[in-house]
Protein backbone atom coordinates (compact mmCIF):
# COMPACT_ATOMS: atom_id res chain seq x y z
CA UNK A 1 0.00 0.00 0.00
CA UNK A 2 1.30 3.51 -0.97
CA UNK A 3 2.17 6.21 1.74
CA UNK A 4 -0.29 7.95 0.93
CA UNK A 5 -2.90 5.61 1.40
CA UNK A 6 -2.21 4.79 4.50
CA UNK A 7 -2.33 8.39 5.20
CA UNK A 8 -6.20 8.31 4.27
CA UNK A 9 -6.88 5.88 6.05
CA UNK A 10 -5.08 6.02 9.17
CA UNK A 11 -6.25 9.58 9.67
CA UNK A 12 -9.95 8.54 9.30
CA UNK A 13 -9.71 5.67 11.63
CA UNK A 14 -8.01 7.95 14.23
CA UNK A 15 -11.16 10.48 13.64
CA UNK A 16 -13.44 7.68 13.71
CA UNK A 17 -11.94 6.10 16.96
CA UNK A 18 -11.38 9.50 18.74
CA UNK A 19 -15.33 9.85 20.72
CA UNK A 20 -15.38 5.98 21.32
CA UNK A 21 -11.73 6.03 23.34
CA UNK A 22 -11.63 9.45 24.40
CA UNK A 23 -14.99 9.74 25.86
CA UNK A 24 -13.36 8.97 28.94
CA UNK A 25 -12.08 12.10 29.30
CA UNK A 26 -15.45 13.48 29.53
CA UNK A 27 -17.54 10.31 31.24
CA UNK A 28 -19.84 12.01 34.12
CA UNK A 29 -19.73 8.47 35.21
CA UNK A 30 -15.76 9.15 35.68
CA UNK A 31 -15.86 12.69 37.14
CA UNK A 32 -18.22 11.46 39.96
CA UNK A 33 -15.73 8.72 40.81
CA UNK A 34 -13.03 10.91 40.92
CA UNK A 35 -14.77 13.52 42.73
CA UNK A 36 -15.39 10.43 45.11
CA UNK A 37 -11.83 9.78 45.24
CA UNK A 38 -11.49 13.49 46.91
CA UNK A 39 -10.67 15.11 43.59
CA UNK A 40 -12.63 17.81 42.33
CA UNK A 41 -15.58 18.44 39.97
CA UNK A 42 -16.00 19.13 36.76
CA UNK A 43 -14.82 22.80 36.39
CA UNK A 44 -17.33 23.60 34.00
CA UNK A 45 -18.63 22.65 30.81
CA UNK A 46 -17.83 23.15 26.73
CA UNK A 47 -21.48 22.87 25.22
CA UNK A 48 -23.14 20.07 27.08
CA UNK A 49 -20.24 18.61 27.69
CA UNK A 50 -18.11 18.14 31.07
CA UNK A 51 -14.33 19.40 31.17
CA UNK A 52 -12.08 16.91 33.57
CA UNK A 53 -10.68 18.10 36.60
CA UNK A 54 -6.81 18.71 35.79
CA UNK A 55 -5.35 16.36 38.74
CA UNK A 56 -7.64 13.54 38.56
CA UNK A 57 -7.03 13.62 34.16
CA UNK A 58 -3.43 13.63 35.22
CA UNK A 59 -3.72 10.46 37.52
CA UNK A 60 -6.36 8.59 35.78
CA UNK A 61 -4.60 8.80 32.04
CA UNK A 62 -1.48 8.14 33.84
CA UNK A 63 -2.28 5.62 35.71
CA UNK A 64 -1.82 3.38 33.21
CA UNK A 65 1.56 3.50 33.35
CA UNK A 66 1.49 2.23 37.12
CA UNK A 67 2.39 4.38 40.10
CA UNK A 68 4.92 6.82 38.74
CA UNK A 69 5.90 10.19 38.94
CA UNK A 70 4.76 13.26 37.69
CA UNK A 71 8.20 13.63 35.70
CA UNK A 72 7.67 10.65 33.98
CA UNK A 73 3.80 11.22 33.31
CA UNK A 74 5.10 14.42 31.79
CA UNK A 75 7.15 12.88 29.64
CA UNK A 76 4.83 10.23 28.26
CA UNK A 77 1.79 12.36 27.58
CA UNK A 78 4.58 14.95 25.99
CA UNK A 79 3.10 18.20 25.02
CA UNK A 80 1.80 19.34 29.00
CA UNK A 81 4.35 22.11 30.68
CA UNK A 82 6.09 19.45 34.04
CA UNK A 83 5.87 22.61 35.81
CA UNK A 84 2.05 22.22 36.53
CA UNK A 85 2.02 18.03 35.94
CA UNK A 86 4.16 17.00 38.49
CA UNK A 87 2.78 19.25 41.42
CA UNK A 88 -0.99 18.21 40.04
CA UNK A 89 0.24 13.99 40.03
CA UNK A 90 1.58 14.58 43.74
CA UNK A 91 -1.24 15.73 45.32
CA UNK A 92 -3.18 12.95 43.20
CA UNK A 93 -1.29 10.27 44.78
CA UNK A 94 -1.95 11.96 48.37
CA UNK A 95 -5.70 11.09 47.31
CA UNK A 96 -5.76 7.64 45.52
CA UNK A 97 -3.39 5.04 43.99
CA UNK A 98 -2.62 4.39 40.55
CA UNK A 99 -4.30 1.02 40.51
CA UNK A 100 -7.76 2.38 42.14
CA UNK A 101 -8.22 5.50 40.22
CA UNK A 102 -6.86 3.30 37.28
CA UNK A 103 -10.04 0.82 37.72
CA UNK A 104 -12.29 3.87 38.34
CA UNK A 105 -11.20 4.99 34.85
CA UNK A 106 -12.08 2.25 33.20
CA UNK A 107 -15.33 1.61 34.74
CA UNK A 108 -16.41 5.07 34.34
CA UNK A 109 -15.65 4.96 30.55
CA UNK A 110 -17.86 1.88 30.24
CA UNK A 111 -20.88 2.94 32.00
CA UNK A 112 -20.81 5.90 29.78
CA UNK A 113 -20.87 3.83 26.65
CA UNK A 114 -23.11 1.65 28.13
CA UNK A 115 -25.51 4.49 28.94
CA UNK A 116 -25.70 6.04 25.55
CA UNK A 117 -24.97 2.57 23.21
CA UNK A 118 -26.73 0.23 25.63
CA UNK A 119 -24.56 -2.84 27.22
CA UNK A 120 -24.38 -5.04 23.83
CA UNK A 121 -24.56 -2.51 20.57
CA UNK A 122 -25.50 -4.39 17.39
CA UNK A 123 -22.42 -5.21 15.99
CA UNK A 124 -20.15 -4.88 19.24
CA UNK A 125 -18.45 -8.55 18.23
CA UNK A 126 -17.54 -7.73 14.97
CA UNK A 127 -16.14 -4.48 15.67
CA UNK A 128 -14.13 -5.66 19.13
CA UNK A 129 -12.52 -8.46 16.55
CA UNK A 130 -11.31 -6.08 14.24
CA UNK A 131 -9.77 -3.72 16.93
CA UNK A 132 -8.32 -6.63 18.46
CA UNK A 133 -6.70 -7.52 14.31
CA UNK A 134 -5.51 -3.88 14.01
CA UNK A 135 -3.40 -4.35 17.50
CA UNK A 136 -2.46 -7.86 17.00
CA UNK A 137 1.22 -6.75 15.04
CA UNK A 138 1.69 -3.57 16.90
CA UNK A 139 5.09 -3.80 19.30
CA UNK A 140 5.39 -1.48 22.72
CA UNK A 141 8.83 -0.41 21.91
CA UNK A 142 8.95 4.04 22.18
CA UNK A 143 5.13 3.67 22.78
CA UNK A 144 4.50 4.27 26.56
CA UNK A 145 1.01 4.72 26.60
CA UNK A 146 0.52 2.35 24.42
CA UNK A 147 2.23 -0.33 26.26
CA UNK A 148 1.02 0.77 29.79
CA UNK A 149 -2.47 -0.47 28.33
CA UNK A 150 -1.71 -3.33 26.89
CA UNK A 151 0.06 -4.37 30.25
CA UNK A 152 -3.44 -4.10 31.93
CA UNK A 153 -5.10 -6.82 29.66
CA UNK A 154 -9.01 -6.84 28.92
CA UNK A 155 -11.76 -5.34 31.39
CA UNK A 156 -13.53 -9.13 30.34
CA UNK A 157 -16.52 -7.79 29.20
CA UNK A 158 -18.25 -6.89 25.72
CA UNK A 159 -18.33 -3.07 26.19
CA UNK A 160 -14.62 -2.72 28.43
CA UNK A 161 -13.14 -4.63 26.03
CA UNK A 162 -14.25 -2.89 23.12
CA UNK A 163 -13.29 0.42 24.58
CA UNK A 164 -9.87 -0.62 25.99
CA UNK A 165 -8.79 -2.08 22.47
CA UNK A 166 -10.01 1.33 21.09
CA UNK A 167 -8.03 3.09 23.10
CA UNK A 168 -4.82 1.52 22.78
CA UNK A 169 -5.24 2.32 19.24
CA UNK A 170 -5.94 6.01 20.10
CA UNK A 171 -2.43 5.89 22.65
CA UNK A 172 -0.51 4.29 19.61
CA UNK A 173 -1.01 7.22 17.30
CA UNK A 174 -0.43 9.56 20.10
CA UNK A 175 2.82 7.96 20.96
CA UNK A 176 3.83 8.17 17.35
CA UNK A 177 2.53 11.38 17.21
CA UNK A 178 5.06 12.41 20.17
CA UNK A 179 7.77 10.52 17.92
CA UNK A 180 7.27 12.11 14.96
CA UNK A 181 7.56 15.55 16.30
CA UNK A 182 10.57 15.23 18.88
CA UNK A 183 12.47 13.33 15.96
CA UNK A 184 11.63 16.78 13.44
CA UNK A 185 13.04 18.65 16.33
CA UNK A 186 9.95 20.36 17.91
CA UNK A 187 10.00 20.96 21.59
CA UNK A 188 6.18 20.72 23.67
CA UNK A 189 5.76 24.66 23.08
CA UNK A 190 6.68 24.78 19.51
CA UNK A 191 4.71 21.91 18.66
CA UNK A 192 1.71 23.61 20.28
CA UNK A 193 2.08 27.03 18.83
CA UNK A 194 2.51 25.58 14.95
CA UNK A 195 -0.45 22.89 15.45
CA UNK A 196 -3.11 25.94 16.17
CA UNK A 197 -2.30 27.63 13.00
CA UNK A 198 -1.60 24.67 11.31
CA UNK A 199 -5.55 23.49 12.53
CA UNK A 200 -6.84 27.58 11.96
CA UNK A 201 -7.04 27.95 15.73
CA UNK A 202 -6.51 31.55 17.36
CA UNK A 203 -3.62 31.83 17.88
CA UNK A 204 -2.90 30.18 22.15
CA UNK A 205 -5.89 28.85 22.38
CA UNK A 206 -5.61 25.53 22.38
CA UNK A 207 -2.04 25.47 23.63
CA UNK A 208 -3.08 27.16 26.96
CA UNK A 209 -4.82 23.96 28.02
CA UNK A 210 -1.22 22.78 28.16
CA UNK A 211 -0.48 24.87 30.98
CA UNK A 212 2.57 26.70 29.18
CA UNK A 213 3.17 30.56 30.38
CA UNK A 214 3.31 33.93 27.93
CA UNK A 215 7.15 33.38 28.87
CA UNK A 216 7.33 30.15 27.61
CA UNK A 217 5.03 30.70 24.47
CA UNK A 218 6.83 33.95 23.96
CA UNK A 219 10.22 32.29 23.54
CA UNK A 220 9.27 29.08 21.49
CA UNK A 221 7.63 31.96 18.77
CA UNK A 222 10.45 33.54 18.70
CA UNK A 223 12.60 29.98 18.10
CA UNK A 224 9.86 29.35 15.20
CA UNK A 225 10.13 33.00 13.95
CA UNK A 226 14.53 31.92 13.84
CA UNK A 227 13.76 28.73 11.95
CA UNK A 228 11.72 30.66 8.89
CA UNK A 229 8.28 28.42 10.10
CA UNK A 230 6.35 30.98 11.50
CA UNK A 231 6.45 35.55 10.16
CA UNK A 232 3.92 37.59 11.24
CA UNK A 233 2.02 35.39 13.43
CA UNK A 234 1.41 32.90 10.40
CA UNK A 235 2.97 29.87 9.08
CA UNK A 236 5.42 30.05 6.46
CA UNK A 237 5.39 27.41 3.46
CA UNK A 238 8.25 25.89 5.44
CA UNK A 239 6.29 25.65 8.72
CA UNK A 240 3.47 24.56 6.81
CA UNK A 241 5.24 21.81 5.24
CA UNK A 242 7.07 20.95 8.36
CA UNK A 243 4.14 20.46 10.14
CA UNK A 244 2.56 18.52 7.45
CA UNK A 245 5.42 16.05 7.71
CA UNK A 246 5.03 15.67 11.36
CA UNK A 247 1.62 13.96 10.49
CA UNK A 248 2.56 12.15 7.66
CA UNK A 249 5.61 10.67 9.79
CA UNK A 250 2.71 10.00 12.63
CA UNK A 251 1.00 8.09 9.65
CA UNK A 252 3.55 6.04 8.54
CA UNK A 253 3.81 5.04 12.17
CA UNK A 254 0.27 3.11 11.49
CA UNK A 255 1.00 1.41 8.30
CA UNK A 256 0.95 -2.12 10.92
CA UNK A 257 -2.81 -0.90 11.64
CA UNK A 258 -4.28 -0.17 8.50
CA UNK A 259 -2.12 -3.43 6.95
CA UNK A 260 -3.95 -5.48 9.24
CA UNK A 261 -7.37 -4.36 8.76
CA UNK A 262 -7.15 -5.14 5.26
CA UNK A 263 -10.62 -5.35 4.06
CA UNK A 264 -12.11 -5.13 7.07
CA UNK A 265 -11.44 -1.40 7.31
CA UNK A 266 -14.11 -0.01 6.07
CA UNK A 267 -16.36 -1.94 8.18
CA UNK A 268 -14.42 -1.03 11.61
CA UNK A 269 -14.87 2.58 10.73
CA UNK A 270 -18.89 2.25 9.42
CA UNK A 271 -19.74 0.91 13.02
CA UNK A 272 -17.78 3.06 15.12
CA UNK A 273 -18.57 6.09 13.08
CA UNK A 274 -22.25 6.28 14.43
CA UNK A 275 -21.35 5.76 17.71
CA UNK A 276 -19.12 8.39 17.80
CA UNK A 277 -21.51 10.62 16.16
CA UNK A 278 -24.04 8.83 19.33
CA UNK A 279 -21.28 9.56 21.83
CA UNK A 280 -21.32 13.56 20.76
CA UNK A 281 -24.95 14.14 20.85
CA UNK A 282 -25.11 12.75 24.25
CA UNK A 283 -22.39 15.63 25.25
CA UNK A 284 -19.72 12.44 25.89
CA UNK A 285 -17.41 14.28 23.77
CA UNK A 286 -16.61 17.49 22.37
CA UNK A 287 -18.26 18.92 19.17
CA UNK A 288 -14.99 19.05 17.58
CA UNK A 289 -11.73 16.79 18.05
CA UNK A 290 -8.18 17.35 17.54
CA UNK A 291 -9.23 14.66 13.80
CA UNK A 292 -11.79 17.36 13.47
CA UNK A 293 -9.70 20.20 13.49
CA UNK A 294 -6.91 18.42 11.34
CA UNK A 295 -9.54 17.45 8.71
CA UNK A 296 -11.19 21.07 8.62
CA UNK A 297 -7.94 22.48 8.02
CA UNK A 298 -6.61 19.95 5.09
CA UNK A 299 -10.03 21.01 3.25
Amino acid sequence: MRDDDVSVRARALGAALEPVAGQVYFSRECHAAYEALGFGPSPGLTGEVALPDGPAYLCSRGSILGPVSGELIAAAFGVFNPAAVVPAVAYGWTLTDAATICDARTAGATAQLVRILSECPDGIEDATGLLARANEQLRPEGRPLYAGLVSLGLPGNPMGDLWRLADRLREYRGDAHTAAWTSAGFDATEIGLITELYWGLPPRTYVRTRAWSDADLDAADARLVERGLLVGGELTEVGRTSRDDVELATDRQCRPIVEALGDGFDTLVGMLAPWGAAIRAAGGYLPSGPHDLARAAAS
